[in-house]
């Protein structure tokens, strides 16, 4: 049966280096994850259509081995693999987890856990013993991270930084508007208050259409704060969004808000979204309160002086 090659990474190391974390955080980044494979089931996983959740063809692969995988053995998985690379053509990279013996015997005793191999004896027996069998898969990995000195955290933010690629672990960006009359949405990371800009409520022209309206959107964008503005919040996006990225955050919500949710939130969640599509990325827009009815209680006293609404009606 003929397969696409498929990008696979091998995940194995010493029990308790942070296998679990790499898979996790893999799996963050959008990699099909399978841990504990028997070898002989993997022609079989290989051959199974790809899960609903897979966002394309290319999904790449993370399978977890080690000292509890069934029929582990390591001379064997080192030629099951080489033979599916020269037969199938498929990108399989080894990451090999290792750490110091006394940090691992140090976290058995914090975690009470059981090394696998040394089930009823000391935990560095377990230890030795693993080491010696997992050297040949050691010695064949191409890729090694020794977390003797590393947390949890580090772990997975090196894990990220070497295998996002460029669309893998991107956060799911929303952009929406809303009415502070309303409340503030619940989800949202980032609010932006925009009532500092003019009102085109208290244009009675205005009042009736939104800020997906091209007269609304020039009264707005002709408040003299307008550009300035705009243009440091889109810069602090920018800067923002990859950072959330590299932190591994599934979700980012950024908000614009004004009175009624109408006109000046619609028209700035617009033209930022227009911005970071520019930039590159995917943002899905939304207008929460935008078919609310209009009502003059609700957006407080007309401002006045120059440029007020009072003053162009």
């Amino acid at each position: 049966m003929s397969r696409d090659p498929k990008n696979i990474l091998l995940v194995t190391g010493m029990s308790g280096a942070g296998k679990s974390t790499v898979l996790r955080t893999l799996e963050d980044l959008g990699w099909e994850v399978v841990d504990n494979l028997p070898l002989l089931l993997l022609d079989r996983l290989l051959s199974a259509p790809l899960p609903e959740s897979a966002e394309n063809a290319s999904q790449p692969l993370a399978l977890g081995i080690g000292a509890r995988t069934r029929d582990f053995d390591p001379e064997r998985v080192v030629k099951r693999i080489e033979k599916l690379r020269a037969e199938h053509g498929h990108d399989i990279g080894t990451l090999f987890l290792d750490c110091a013996g006394g940090e691992l015997e140090r976290r058995y005793s914090e975690t009470r856990r059981r090394h696998p191999l040394a089930l009823d004896r000391p935990a560095s027996d377990g230890i030795a013993r693993e080491r010696e069998l997992l050297a040949p898969l050691r010695g064949w990995a191409n890729r090694l991270i020794d977390t003797t000195s590393m947390t949890a955290n580090e772990l997975a933010q090196n894990v990220r930084e070497t295998f996002s690629g460029e669309k893998l672990g991107a956060p799911t960006l929303s952009v929406t508007s809303f009415g502070f009359a309303r409340g503030v949405p619940r989800n949202a990371d980032l609010v932006f208050d925009m009532r500092f800009l003019r009102n085109p409520h208290w244009v009675e022209a205005l009042r009736p259409g939104t800020g997906l309206d091209a007269d609304v959107g020039d009264y707005i964008a002709d408040d003299p704060a307008y550009d300035a503005a705009l243009t440091q919040i889109e810069s602090l996006l920018l800067l923002l969004l990859p950072r959330y990225r590299a932190e591994g955050k599934s979700y980012v919500t950024v908000a614009f808000g004004c009175t009624g949710g109408r006109h000046r939130s619609v028209h700035v969640t617009e033209r930022v979204a227009q911005r970071l599509r520019d930039e590159g990325f995917s943002p899905t827009v939304t207008h929460r309160d935008l078919a609310a009815a209009p009502q003059d209680s609700l957006e407080g006293a007309p401002a006045s002086g120059p440029g007020s609404g009072t003053v162009l009606q």
